[in-house]
Parts: C-alpha cells; sequence; structure tokens
C-alpha cells in the first residue's frame, strides 16, 4: 500500500516523497487507527486525509472533511479540482439549485471528498444525500474548534460527537496547528474517544526562519510610522499582511496609509462576500500584496512568499498569535513579524473576553426573555432584545454568545433568527453552574496574561516560550 501512496502523491500532487510525519499518519489511519495531529500552518497536513481518500477502491466510500469557513472550504476544494481530484463543498452560499445538484450527485456515489461546516448535518436533504454512502474517514480541520477551553470555540463543533456516531463513528482524524495540552485532550473527549485510541503526531512549533520581534509603541501615531516603514522596508521583496483588531480602526489606519502613499488592501467582515473574494484574489496572485485585515482573513491561505505579518493591536491569544504569524515564510525564506505592542490594547481584549462570558444571570434573564416574551422578540428581533439585556453598548456581542452556546445545548432550536426564538428547554446546569462559567472566564483571562509574558520575553527566547506554551 505504500507504493499506491507515493504514487498517488506524484500524479495528483507533484512530490516524489513524503515529508515528516505524513507518510506515518496515512500508514496510520488506512489501519482504521484516529490520530490527532498539531503542526505549523503551512506543514501538509491536509494531505494526510487526502491521499487515503484517492487510495480506496469502495465506490461507495467518501471522506468528509469538517471546516469551519465557507471560504476556506471553497479554496481548498478549488485547488485540489485543478488536480483533478473528485471533490465538491455543500454550504449555505451555494444556490439551490446548485446545491440541489450536489445533493443528488452525492447520493448516486459521485465525489471522494466533501466538504462541509458542521451546520449542514441539521438538515434533512442533506442527511438523506449521504444515507448510503459509506464514511470511511472523518477529517475535522481545525480541531481546536472542538474545545470550550480553546481560543476559537465554535458551537456546532460540539455536535461533532453526534456527527461522527451518524455517520457509522469512522475512523476520525484531528487537525490544528494550535492546541495546548488541554485543549487536546478536550477534543478527544468530546469526540467521546478515550485518550488511548487517538495517536499524537506532533511536529513541534518551531519556526527557525521566523524573527518574532515585539516593539513596543505609545499611540497609533508611532504604529503607523512603524507599520510604513516596514512596508517600505519590503517592497518588492513578497507579500505582507497587517493584522487590526477593530475594524474602525483599521480603516483610520488604512487612511493614514494611503496618505503615505502606501498602497494596500482592506478585509474585514463588514464587505461583502464579493469584496472579500476580490481582495483575498488580488493578494493571491500579487495585484495587492499588502493587505490591512481583521483575523478571519489568511485562513486557508497557502501562499509562500508572505515576508511579513505585523500585528498593529494586540492578538485575541497566543493561540490567535501563533496561527497568525504563521501565515509568513511558508517557502522557508527569512521572514518578519512585528508586534507594535501597546499596552492600552489590552483594554479591547479584555473586552471581548467579557463578550464570550455571559455570566450566569446573563443565560437566566435571555432564557427568561424569550419565554415570557417571545412574541415581542420575534416581533421585534435581536436588537430589542439586546437592549432590554444590557443597555452598556450597542456593540455588546454577549447575547450571540449565549445565543450560541443555548443552541450547542439545545436550548433554543438554532443559534440566529427565526430559530434562535423557538425554546426547547430549560437552561442547563452547564449554563448555570457558577464556577463553571467562572473557570470558563479564567482560562480566558490566563490566556490574555500569557501574551503579556511574551511581551515581555527577551527576543531570544521567544521560541522556546512558545513551545512550552504549547507543550
Amino acid at each position: 500500500m505504500s507504493d499506491t501512496f507515493l504514487e498517488l502523491l506524484r500524479i495528483h500532487f507533484g512530490y516524489s516523497e513524503f515529508h515528516g510525519f505524513q507518510h506515518q499518519v496515512i500508514q496510520h489511519l488506512a489501519n482504521g487507527r484516529h490520530a490527532l495531529i498539531v503542526a505549523p500552518t503551512g506543514s501538509g497536513k491536509s494531505l494526510c486525509f487526502q491521499i487515503p481518500a484517492l487510495a480506496t477502491h469502495d465506490a461507495t466510500a467518501l471522506t468528509v472533511v469538517l471546516s469551519p469557513l465557507i471560504a476556506l472550504m471553497k479554496d481548498q476544494v478549488d485547488a485540489l479540482r485543478k488536480r483533478n481530484i473528485d471533490a465538491t463543498c455543500i454550504h449555505s452560499l451555494l444556490p439551490s439549485g446548485a446545491r440541489q445538484t450536489r445533493y443528488e450527485e452525492l447520493e448516486g456515489g459521485k465525489y471522494r471528498l466533501l466538504y462541509v461546516t458542521p451546520e449542514r448535518f441539521r438538515k434533512a436533504s442533506f442527511l438523506q444525500s449521504i444515507r448510503n454512502r459509506h464514511v470511511q474517514l472523518l477529517a475535522v480541520d481545525e480541531a481546536h474548534c472542538v474545545s470550550e477551553w480553546g481560543h476559537d470555540f465554535r458551537p456546532d463543533y460540539s455536535r461533532l460527537r453526534e456527527i461522527r456516531e451518524h455517520l457509522g463513528n469512522p475512523t476520525t482524524l484531528f487537525l490544528t496547528a494550535t492546541a495546548t495540552s488541554d485543549v487536546r485532550q478536550d477534543i478527544v473527549s468530546q469526540m467521546g474517544l478515550d485518550g488511548s485510541e487517538v495517536t499524537l503526531f506532533s511536529e513541534g512549533i518551531d519556526r527557525p526562519n521566523l524573527s518574532l520581534d515585539v516593539t513596543n509603541v505609545w499611540d497609533e501615531d508611532e504604529k503607523i510610522e512603524h507599520i510604513a516603514r516596514l512596508i517600505r522596508d519590503w517592497q518588492g521583496n513578497g507579500s505582507g499582511i497587517v493584522y487590526v483588531t477593530l475594524i474602525k480602526t483599521l480603516e483610520r489606519m488604512s487612511e493614514a496609509l494611503l496618505q503615505l502613499g502606501i498602497s494596500h488592501n482592506t478585509y474585514h467582515g463588514s464587505l461583502s462576500a464579493n469584496e472579500r473574494r476580490r481582495m483575498q484574489e488580488d493578494f493571491m496572485n500579487g495585484n495587492s500584496p499588502v493587505v490591512l485585515a481583521t483575523g478571519a482573513f489568511g485562513m486557508g491561505i497557502d501562499k509562500e512568499d508572505i515576508r511579513f505579518v505585523i500585528h498593529a493591536e494586540t492578538p485575541a491569544s497566543i493561540e490567535a498569535y501563533y496561527q497568525e504569524v504563521g501565515r509568513a515564510g511558508r517557502d522557508g525564506q527569512p521572514s518578519q513579524c512585528v508586534w507594535l505592542y501597546d499596552q492600552q490594547d489590552l483594554m479591547t481584549q479584555m473586552q471581548f473576553i467579557s463578550w464570550r462570558n455571559p455570566d450566569v444571570d446573563f443565560f437566566v434573564r435571555t432564557h427568561q426573555f424569550l419565554t415570557d416574551q417571545n412574541e415581542k422578540c420575534r416581533s421585534f428581533g435581536l436588537d430589542w432584545l439586546n437592549e432590554r439585556l444590557q443597555r452598556v453598548s450597542r456593540h455588546d456581542h454577549r447575547l450571540d454568545t449565549a445565543l450560541g452556546l443555548m443552541d450547542r445545548h439545545g436550548v433554543v432550536a438554532g443559534a440566529r433568527p427565526p430559530d434562535c426564538f423557538q425554546v426547547l428547554s430549560p437552561l442547563p446546569d452547564a449554563l448555570t453552574d457558577q464556577n463553571r462559567v467562572a473557570e470558563k472566564l479564567r482560562r480566558d483571562q490566563t490566556r490574555l496574561y500569557a501574551l503579556v509574558e511574551y511581551a515581555n520575553t527577551p527576543a531570544d527566547e521567544r521560541q522556546t516560550f512558545l513551545r512550552n506554551y504549547f507543550a
């Protein structure tokens, strides 16, 4: 079988040999054993499920890849189809006719690889389309999203145990670039598996070609000066990303850079899907080598010549920071990663932590409004509900978090209107247990403190700090 794997690698991907752990993981999965891969962005994790998907002789066999983002899925499928690999993705942005066609093709035995978000398993029509397919492998991309203790927890990822059972409990591969020991254990337990059933493959987190710099700054003007100088230093020698946390800050910085004559694109969630797609394509083909972006940009991008990554504001966590700097220097060439550290930025992240961690009283009041004033909630919508739950800021996102977690625990029918207004059950202990809720808040605060520690770590010790953090 090893010769078959190598031949598929050569035919479809143009490589003559596997890299690092790839062959070992592929053989491990072929033997029907579960695996968890922790390895840097760009290390070739996806090949570990793509090759097994191509190696099967079972005409009904299907490899299902769960991914958190539609754009990420589409990019990966487009790349596979260019290699003549029978892959597809099904998501909410497809026209209904195209979606129905793919359902019928799936049911008829087409496709070796299927990319979907966990939310797709809520749809009866989708479940019907795969009922007769033999799912030989389930690949969970960005697996840290499974863990409530992770830096990027997504409520629908908590349904993976149920999804896996629906698929017949296939061999499962978890893939992530960022997972601490606690998160790795939680990923396995959330899936109902025992730690002894899942083998860890870790390539380590060292990226010796990246210089990890932290520069103390005092205000936004000083940040603009540093950003402008770094962009000019690298101009003509590759591309770069400047990460900004807040859209309003991004827009101010963009205007300041334009006034300095520095051309760039901007990328954030307020842009339309078509605008975001165009920005990403311009970046990939080199038409606009510099992008000012919020954290969503870059996930799944396979671009080798990113020579610099600048964090203009404090990132959300060490995990987010490492994932974002990991997009630089994929070709192994020297690349610069600079965090412009202003202690005032910590206040923004503390606010985000507050929004991600509603207290028990907030859950209780949300449930009461949805139950006692359901007709008004449906009539006036979430903005009306949010105003009654809190009057501090219209940008307070605790309601989004609360509804997502209530959906995860089956309290409401969905996280968004109109489903979120349908109350299915009382609040579970997980959302009313003061100690559990407080522990989640404490962990998030600890992650923020780790960023402060990292910022104060001498430059020659930062790789060691990251290695110990993810140990």
